[in-house]
């Protein structure tokens, strides 16, 4: 197995600890739903559909990248897929560096679409890959081998300064990222990996062509606390376990940005219940998702475990939007939600 094999199948089995989730909190805890004691609402009229670039889903969860780049991610990313195609969800495949360098992984991403031949998947590549142009061959080869509806770049400065054998250089990432938006005709995303991202950064994202931005906050997996309990890393820095901007904070300065600029915002770093959600677009998101519950839940009980999940956050979803006299997702805003005293 290489050392991106290694490494890959080490955040995997790490990231289902509790013990490398964050101290801080996302911010949801800070606020309190508004009861309406009058609701006029039939829970049976309740929609939890949401859309995303222009998509119509039946859940308003994104899964989030984790997977692939080692020979048992496969199997993970085969069950996600299946059950993405069977619920009508998107999800996004874990980092394709792996399979750029070395083709015979290219099959633990390919599964995907073999197991969900219409769902809404996404490629996946880090910000640091992108320095100096990614080749158009290597570009093609991310999205052909999904048959990719949007690609994901990701950011995640924090997580390769933790690993002793990750990147140091994150001078041209920028200009990396309008060059891919200039060479695809399909969307881009932009992720962080939990640290967030501020307005100042989301304005230069979306002047470089980007459509989507997924705050991806501080409160859920700390992966920081990841690259620091690898065997591998010799020399830890638990300083910066806690580094990074929460995801409320991150989502209501990006929602702020909305009045300016037309964009999506992805709601994720800290969503483990449909109390997030709700939460989540309350503050302004057009989306949610996640990743670290769903890989705990498969690892667990496999496909059943991840429906199981699923199936109690569109029941409790459901309730929250009758409880607040909603109907449809588009009806929350702020005027659902107080901050506590």
């Amino acid at each position: 197995m290489s050392e991106i094999s290694d490494r890959k199948k080490d955040h995997i089995q790490f990231t289902i600890d509790e013990g490398t989730q964050y101290k801080q909190r996302s911010g949801f805890e800070n606020y309190t739903f508004i009861h309406n004691a009058l609701p006029e609402v039939n829970i049976a009229e309740v929609s939890t559909e949401a859309v995303l670039l222009g998509k119509r889903f039946s859940f308003p969860v994104f899964i989030s990248s984790m997977t692939g780049g080692y020979s048992e991610a496969g199997q993970v990313n085969a069950i996600i897929a299946e059950f993405c195609e069977h619920k009508n969800l998107p999800f996004g495949v874990g980092s394709q560096r792996a399979m750029l360098e070395d083709e015979m992984l290219t099959d633990t991403f390919s599964i995907v679409r073999k197991k969900a031949p219409s769902a809404f998947i996404c490629s996946n590549i880090g910000g640091a890959q992108l320095i100096g142009n990614l080749m158009e061959d290597k570009i093609k080869r991310l999205i052909d081998s999904i048959e990719a509806n949007a690609v994901i770049v990701h950011l995640n400065p924090l997580q390769e300064l933790m690993q002793p054998e990750g990147d140091r250089n994150f001078k041209g990432i920028l200009s990396g990222i309008e060059n891919l938006a200039n060479s695809v005709s399909i969307p881009i995303i932009a992720k962080e990996t939990g640290a967030g991202i501020s307005k100042h950064v989301a304005k230069k994202l979306l002047n470089a062509g980007v459509s989507v931005i997924d705050v991806a906050g501080a409160g859920g997996t700390s992966w920081a606390k990841v690259e620091n309990q690898r065997d591998s890393n010799l020399d830890p820095h638990f300083d910066f376990d806690e580094w990074g901007n929460s995801t409320t904070d991150c989502l209501i300065n990006l929602t702020n940005l909305q009045w300016e600029r037309k964009f999506e915002v992805i709601s994720s770093g800290g969503i483990r219940s449909a109390f997030d959600i709700a939460k989540s677009f309350c503050l302004g998101a057009d989306f949610a998702a996640c990743a670290q519950p769903i890989i705990k839940a498969i690892s667990i009980n496999g496909l059943d475990g991840i429906d199981e999940l699923v199936s109690k956050w569109e029941h409790d979803l459901k309730m929250i939007l009758t409880l607040l006299g909603c109907t449809t997702l588009k009806e929350l805003n702020s005027s659902h939600i107080k901050l506590n005293s």
